[in-house]
């Protein structure tokens, strides 16, 4: 049980609501969940308002699931029917789920924030690493889990559950083994990663880069840094700030930390010998003079693996547990996986989970520096989420494909016309746009032959690993 009912009711923010019953049916809670379909026997469902729906709408099924109670707005219970969903859970199982309400008045977001940093709070052992950046994040923080785990017990974000719920929910998968917490931080708004770091309170921090993702939500690049930088705004001083060696904000994301700092890089890691390149394969990365096969492509993954392991050798990690984590590592979906189709004769490089300059321009330059005898197909999809810039990103991706070795490029998107344009001034280059997914396979199916290597790169929302024949 992760925590009784009447242990959150003692908290400053949770009061059970009156029922006809003076004793709540369930003793506590085993599991916590935002989302009905997850619910199972035992869970606290806190019913969160969202942009298209209110969880409120889902607290009958959430009680058919099993839930032993739920976190509600008393405002809501009587749009939402929330009093005759709990008379249906009595009806069908003879037991009443309890019902949760802030004290306080404050938000059901705030709530699952408070009672995640409350439960936390009962692992004092527990070290607690947060680590956020522009890209790489997720593909960092596995790694990190995969160092750490090869010697002790880790508790990590599921995927990329990272946001103002994610990152609470994920703490609540922690338990009295394990003895490190890894866990990823992200934001879709200013702020986000403040609030994250007052839940978390992480003792080690890590910024993998700062860049332009998010840049339509921040503003600029320094105010996506300074955002990036709030994840140190509950040090004390004694936690531990890792950040990269060069970068234009590396500076500022140094100034005013109030703990110690730890630098990494090809330069700033000391125990990094250098790497052999296998091109879209990865690479053989020598760590500590010791060599170790790292499967993940590109530059970029080199320095996620830097970072990962400077974070893991200051958790305590060996240098053996460093070399398993980086020869343990698999391409998470969309994220430079290199897949076969066709019976084996065309490759792909699927790195299609998001995108944004940063990671557009690591993908191309991938693509062009493999060692490759066939064609290149690049297909490109939109990038958002970069508000009043994105015109500006576009036309400069498009000259940039328009430079790159691509064969043929297929765009996507009603971002990406302006790519286009820039794309049909340049001599030699096979270039199609369409904001109509159907006929963008169509087109790529149309052209794929016997040998090409297919990229697939854009935003999440584009789903780009449709269009693969």
């Amino acid at each position: 049980m992760l925590m009784t009912f009447a242990e959150a009711a003692a908290l400053p923010f949770f009061k059970i609501l009156p029922s006809e019953d003076e004793t709540p049916a369930y003793r506590g809670f085993d599991s916590v969940c935002a989302d009905s379909r997850e619910a199972a026997p035992g869970a606290l469902f806190f019913a969160l308002p969202g942009e298209r729906s209110d969880g409120h709408a889902f607290v009958r099924d959430a009680f058919r699931a099993g839930a032993a109670g739920a976190v509600v707005d008393v405002s809501k219970t009587g749009v939402f029917a929330v009093a005759e969903a709990v008379d249906e859970a009595v009806r069908r199982r003879g037991t009443r789920p309890v019902l949760l309400e802030a004290r306080t008045g404050i938000g059901q977001l705030a709530l699952l924030q408070a009672l995640a940093a409350a439960y936390i709070d009962r692992f004092p052992s527990l070290l607690r690493i947060g680590i956020t950046g522009s890209s790489g994040k997720t593909t960092t923080k596995e790694l990190t889990a995969a160092m750490i785990g090869a010697e002790r017990s880790v508790a990590f974000n599921s995927g990329n559950l990272n946001s103002d719920s994610g990152l609470p929910l994920s703490l609540f998968r922690v338990r009295a083994e394990h003895r490190i917490g890894v866990f990823e931080m992200g934001m879709n708004r200013k702020g986000e990663i403040a609030e994250l770091a007052a839940v978390l309170r992480p003792q080690i921090a890590l910024v993998t880069n700062t860049g332009s993702a998010h840049i339509g939500l921040i503003g600029s690049e320094r105010g996506i840094a300074l955002e990036k930088k709030s994840v140190f705004s509950r040090f004390t001083g004694k936690e531990l700030a890792i950040l990269p060696e060069s970068g234009p904000f590396a500076e500022f994301l140094a100034e005013g930390v109030n703990g110690r700092l730890v630098r990494f890089g090809r330069t700033a890691s000391k125990k990094f010998g250098g790497a052999e390149s296998k091109g879209l394969y990865g690479s053989v990365i020598v760590w500590n003079g010791v060599k170790a096969d790292f499967a993940l492509p590109g530059g970029h993954n080199l320095l996620n693996a830097l970072a990962a392991a400077a974070v893991a050798e200051a958790a305590g990690a060996s240098d053996e547990a460093v070399r398993t984590g980086l020869a343990s590592a698999k391409p998470l979906f969309g994220r430079g996986e290199i897949v076969s189709i066709l019976d084996g004769d065309v490759t792909v490089v699927r790195d299609c989970y998001n995108a944004n300059p940063d990671s557009m321009e690591q993908a191309v330059s991938l693509c062009d520096e493999a060692d490759w005898n066939g064609r290149r197909l690049y297909v490109i999809g939109s990038m958002l989420e970069l508000g009043g810039d994105s015109e500006r990103a576009h036309g400069a991706l498009g000259e940039r494909l328009a430079a790159s070795k691509a064969d043929a490029v297929f765009l996507f998107g009603e971002e990406t016309k302006v790519s286009c344009e820039k794309l049909r001034n340049a001599k030699g280059k096979f270039a199609f746009h369409t904001n109509d997914i159907d006929e963008l396979k169509s087109k790529l199916t149309g052209c794929v032959k016997k040998g090409d290597m297919i990229l697939l790169k854009g935003s999440r929302s584009c789903a780009l690993e449709r269009v693969l024949p």
